[in-house]
């Protein structure tokens, strides 16, 4: 348990499975009282899907927002698919005509709407820029957008191409900027030109805060993933290779973060890592109860996991100093590492999918009377 001021105050996590009760126990008074009153949980919205249930393992409320009778899909970790103000999710689903589209759920009311007409969606594209005024996808290898809709008009967006032939991408420091994988290039794509950065690139394609540089892949002559990192001026450097996945940069853009699998007593153990692309030295953060995916919240202090265990197929949280863990509630996904937690941008909420009731749905846990608001 920790307590204290500043910006940790009131975070819990524990090394073991909790019950709900045992957790309120630990809690102060006043955070108790606050927690008892959430207990108490507000009716649901009357439109929508919402389905509020207590988690078997810790008795937490978990609200899954879609139907599993059609697939709805979370955008890759990395992706910004959450507004605060107004309070909108967006997602991929299969449910207007078994086709995969870009949809938009409102978290006050539950309705659910399509947002334009896709032909071969990534579901795991999608991302709005900075300032939430548009949405981006990649759409049969075209990066489109569409303006975000505030008006709640029920016609479709009609998108606008981008560009042509893009695998990944990043959106600059605006809007009239990305990085692009294109043909194995990666590309740096300005209104009127675009700059070749690298050869023989491949996914992720991740922009570092503030537009320096940016991410991607490569496969090493073994097949291994590497990470390398590139800016407008420099020449490309790896970063890592091996057993690594999830790759995030911190908030203030100094260091990558990523998970690594890492031999410990002829078991592999999956630790979160970071590296500097400047000093080029990897740091161990923390080992993990074997994460799949994660996230961080709001000021990279807690981290969100999917663990791959099949013993405990959770979603944890772990607070980076300490090193300590508690289980939020059960994802029982058939694939840890889609699971996709991930903070809202306040860090007032967790959101991950399952396919534990058939198809993928789209699942949300209130985490503020655990973790510090953003």
């Amino acid at each position: 348990m920790q307590q204290g001021s500043g910006p940790e105050r009131h975070h819990l996590v524990v090394s073991r499975p909790w019950t709900r009760r045992a957790l309120l126990g630990l809690l102060p008074a006043g955070l108790w009282a606050a927690t008892r009153k959430q207990h108490k949980a507000e009716p649901l919205p009357s439109a929508g899907e919402f389905y509020r249930f207590a988690d078997p393992t810790t008795e937490t409320l978990v609200v899954r927002l879609t139907t599993p009778s059609y697939a709805s899909i979370l955008p890759a970790p990395d992706r910004r698919f959450v507004l605060l103000k107004p309070r909108l999710l967006f997602c991929s689903s299969d449910r207007a005509g078994g086709r995969l589209a870009p949809f938009e759920i409102d978290l006050r009311t539950g309705a659910m709407r399509q947002i334009a007409e896709t032909t071969a969606l990534d579901a795991a594209s999608l991302s709005l820029d900075g300032q939430g005024k548009a949405l981006y996808f990649l759409d049969g290898g075209r990066l489109k957008q569409v303006p975000i809709n505030t008006k709640r008009e029920a016609r479709l967006a009609e998108p606008e191409t981008l560009a042509e032939d893009v695998t990944a991408y990043g959106i600059g420091a605006s809007r009239a900027e990305f990085f692009a994988i294109r043909r194995g290039q990666l590309q740096r794509l300005g209104q009127n030109d675009a700059s070749t950065l690298a050869e023989g690139a491949e996914g992720p394609c991740l922009v570092r805060p503030g537009g320096a540089g940016c991410l991607f892949g490569r496969r090493s002559t073994a097949g291994e993933p590497e990470f390398w990192y590139v800016s407008a001026n420099t020449r490309p450097v790896l970063l890592a290779a091996g057993p690594i996945r999830n790759p995030y940069w911190s908030v203030d853009g100094h260091s990558l973060l990523f998970l690594r699998d890492v031999p410990v007593n002829s078991v592999f153990v999956s630790q979160l890592r970071e590296i500097s692309p400047e000093e080029r030295v990897e740091r161990c953060v923390a080992a993990t109860s074997q994460f799949a995916s994660f996230a961080p919240n709001g000021n990279d202090s807690v981290f969100v996991g999917a663990s791959r265990s099949k013993a405990q197929p959770n979603i944890v949280l772990m607070l980076r100093s300490p090193q300590r863990e508690m289980t939020l509630c059960e994802h029982r996904t058939s694939r840890p590492a889609e699971a996709h937690p991930n903070f809202s941008p306040d860090s007032r909420r967790v959101y991950f999918q399952s396919d534990r009731e058939g198809k993928p749905a789209i699942y949300s846990v209130n985490v503020e009377q655990l973790v510090e608001p953003t």
